[in-house]
């Protein structure tokens, strides 16, 4: 683990000037700063992906391959600011018997880390519906579970604002039953993110991560029976 692992004061300042100056001439003739620290923020990555595959198999190969691009696509969007104002990238499970993903969110006042799904298929969905209406006390017990609330304070993610097509609206788990996303969110203030714990501390972020993983995992790979779907 290199000592560059740590976040540095300069990626943090070159997001604010970034922020400033969101225009491709400033960019261009920053590139040198930006490529100094797109290295310094690939070695983060690889060093959390290291300590990341002691406790989980993770497909994707390197820190450098977890990065999001910081170009913009504006096709579809109002905003046409060429350049995204924050380092991100995300960490993929390997094989089918390792469901959710990982990510993480660099930005100066708002860092965080985050898991779980962010845009379910319609059957996974389904699935996931089905099993909480017909048995919500598994993953109630973890989202209840002073760990996680300490973690994550609760589940998080987009709901519907009606009854999920095929549900009762008086089902008793109906607030669960809403949700379009199923994700968990820790923020980390800027002096949290420039410590030299960052690192260790994220990971463990998504270590604990894992019950709520590994449970969303049997739902969407084993029938009723506990054999492959």
């Amino acid at each position: 683990m290199s000592e560059n692992s740590q976040i540095q004061p300069s990626s943090f300042d070159f997001i604010q000037l970034l922020k400033k100056n969101n225009e491709r001439e400033w960019f261009n003739s920053h590139k040198t700063a930006f490529q100094k620290e797109q290295l310094l923020i690939e070695s983060f990555a690889q060093s959390l992906l290291d300590l990341m595959n002691t406790h989980d198999v993770i497909e994707t190969p390197s820190g450098k391959k977890s990065l999001y691009r910081i170009y913009r696509d504006t096709r579809f969007s109002n905003d046409k600011t060429p350049y995204k104002t924050h380092w991100s990238g995300s960490f993929k499970r390997a094989g089918k018997n390792r469901r959710g993903g990982y990510y993480f969110h660099l930005e100066p006042g708002n860092s965080f880390v985050a898991g779980g799904f962010f845009g379910p298929s319609p059957q996974d969905l389904k699935l996931i519906r089905e099993n909480i209406a017909f048995d919500a006390e598994p993953l109630k017990t973890i989202l209840n579970d002073e760990n996680f609330i300490t973690s994550f304070e609760m589940l998080k993610g987009d709901q519907l604002k009606t009854t999920p097509k095929g549900f009762a609206a008086d089902h008793e788990d109906i607030d669960l039953l809403r949700y379009k996303q199923f994700l968990l969110v820790h923020h980390f203030s800027d002096d949290e993110v420039l410590n030299p714990d960052f690192l260790v501390n994220s990971n463990q972020m998504f270590k604990n991560m894992r019950p709520f993983l590994d449970y969303m995992t049997e739902i969407l790979t084993t029938d009723a029976n506990g054999m492959d779907l």
